[in-house]
């Protein structure tokens, strides 16, 4: 499985993910990916993103991270900015956009003309774990529309970030990092997978209405 290693100097704050646990000092972080230096061509042309589906201890406004325990823990007072699934669908259909010029724009599709692709994010694993990494796996799929040629990609994702568990502003960080760091393997369709690449159906075929598989 393909993972990727990031190497980051985040400064230490104050506010500890314990330290707020009250709910009347509330920290809020924003998923904010940094730009990529990597520059590619457009491999994908306009592109819708569905909403990025996440776990549910990802999904919620605050911010979670495994303890030496093993559980997943959080805390009342140290939230994200933006809901998650909004922020980081909206933000990795930028990332992609701005390194590779494709047209990624996140559900629903807002333009008169109908997006060439469609791209469907799952992610299995987003989380601060307990071995000093966050953690960003899953899978996503980059579908044809309509019953024209094209290719149908189905891909996997093992991003590592390294985070200090107890600090939310290293979490938020990192986060954002590993958001930066999906957009640049989607951007160039990387990542351990497969290729479906569909054809024209003959004019007499009596499957040509059914959607094509991947």
């Amino acid at each position: 499985m393909q993972r990727f290693l990031l190497a980051l100097t985040i400064p230490v704050i104050g506010l500890g993910l314990a330290a707020c646990g009250d709910g009347t000092d509330t920290a809020r972080y924003p998923i904010d990916p940094p730009p990529s230096q990597q520059v590619t061509g457009d491999q994908l042309g306009p592109t819708e993103l569905r909403e990025v589906s996440l776990p549910g201890y990802a999904s919620g406004d605050e911010i979670a991270w495994q303890g030496p325990d093993g559980a997943i823990r959080s805390n009342t007072g140290v939230l994200w900015a933006d809901e998650p699934q909004r922020a980081f669908t909206i933000t990795l259909a930028r990332a992609i956009s701005e390194m590779s010029g494709a047209s990624v724009i996140a559900e629903p599709w807002p333009l008169s003309s109908p997006p060439q692709h469609k791209l469907d994010v799952r992610v299995e694993k987003a989380l601060a774990a307990n071995d000093g990494y966050f953690r960003l796996k899953g899978r996503y799929f980059l579908s044809v529309e309509g019953s024209g040629a094209g290719s149908h990609h189905s891909r996997s994702f093992d991003i590592a970030v390294p985070v200090e568990q107890d600090n939310p502003a290293s979490i938020a960080t990192a986060a954002s990092q590993s958001v930066t760091l999906l957009a640049e393997q989607i951007a160039t369709l990387g990542g351990p997978g497969t290729t479906i690449v569909a054809t024209m159906p003959a004019p007499d075929d009596p499957f040509a209405d059914l959607p094509p598989l991947f």
